[in-house]
């Protein structure tokens, strides 16, 4: 007995089940998409105590109170507190494979505040967070980079150099550049503790407002980047 042919009708069924099984892997396929670009990015606030939230209660430090205006524009983040009162840049070059673990996607980078305090030789300075944007980019790591500025109690010698590290090596790094991470904030006793460094609450405030769309920015690279939806499906 002749096995029964169903001929055209056959191959019309292929066909059918074909498009089908393409129609469906493509949909996973777009789904893991939209669910890596979804996903929330991973950003390291790594400073010192500037960053860290000197004197004030956790929740009026300077990365909760980013999250939280991120947040409330429809960001999806998650911003770990690496900031380290007293650090240097010295200290954070030092610390920066631990304080910014595996995963991690963009650092905001604001060092240099007590290399300026100690009057430490801006040579210095410009090494280590040098050497801090050579190891963030080696791991593909976005960075912005947030400068400080020297004033001219410090002489014109040393602030010239001083203020020029910054730019410099974003220039250099290809970085996200916010110039002044106290902008609007330094010699303003109304936004400061007593110590006259440390910003209060509002402060942190005016900081966060003044930030936030170069943060936005630094967001948008790392949900742009091509490999980032590689990594996620």
């Amino acid at each position: 007995m002749q096995p029964r042919s169903y001929g055209k009708k056959a191959r019309l069924v292929q066909r059918v089940v074909a498009l089908i099984v393409l129609t469906l892997v493509s949909a996973v396929g777009l789904s893991g998409v939209a669910l890596a670009q979804n996903a929330p990015v991973k950003i390291v606030a790594f400073g010192d105590s500037l960053t860290a939230g000197y004197g004030l209660p956790g929740p009026d430090a300077f990365p909760a109170k980013l999250a939280a205006a991120l947040k409330a524009k429809g960001e999806t983040i998650e911003i770990a507190n690496a900031g380290v009162s007293g650090d240097t840049t010295t200290g954070g070059l030092e610390r920066v494979d631990w304080s910014v673990p595996d995963g991690t996607e963009a650092v905001i980078l604001a060092l240099g505040a007590n290399d300026l305090l100690r009057g430490i030789d801006p040579a210095v300075t410009e090494k280590a967070l040098d050497g801090i944007l050579a190891k963030l980019k080696e791991r593909n790591i976005k960075v912005l980079l947030a400068g400080m500025l020297a004033g001219k109690n410090m002489g014109a010698d040393y602030e010239t150099r001083y203020n020029a590290i910054f730019p410099a090596l974003a220039k250099k790094y290809d970085v996200l550049f916010y110039p002044f991470f106290l902008d609007g904030v330094a010699t303003d006793r109304a936004l400061n503790q007593q110590d006259g460094i440390h910003p209060n609450a509002a402060g942190v405030d005016v900081i966060v407002k003044r930030i936030l769309p170069t943060v936005e920015e630094l967001i948008a690279q790392v949900r742009s980047n091509p490999s980032r939806a590689a990594k996620k499906t």
